[in-house]
């Protein structure tokens, strides 16, 4: 089984996304993964709806100014703080 290249592919990070999860370059599944790390150990699920992150100052640097966006807005709105 392949290792999709794109997903494994080192990629450079926007300053705001690498204050969440640390210096760049890495992988968008690293980055997602650090994402993860992040939103939990800041406890940012929102209790109501587990699928939908409540932003902090940091993580509203990266979603566009949004206070709260879906897990799947989180993966595009991350993409373009990838290069």
């Amino acid at each position: 089984m392949a290792i999709n290249s794109a997903l494994s592919k080192p990629l450079n990070l926007s300053p705001e996304l690498e204050a969440v999860v640390g210096a760049g370059p890495m992988p968008r599944t690293e980055v997602v993964k650090q994402l993860w790390v992040y939103i939990k150990k800041h406890d940012l699920q929102n209790p109501q709806n587990k699928r939908n992150i409540l932003a902090d100052e940091k993580l509203k640097a990266i979603f566009g100014g949004k206070s709260e966006v879906t897990m799947f807005e989180m993966t595009k709105l991350v993409s373009a703080h990838l290069k």
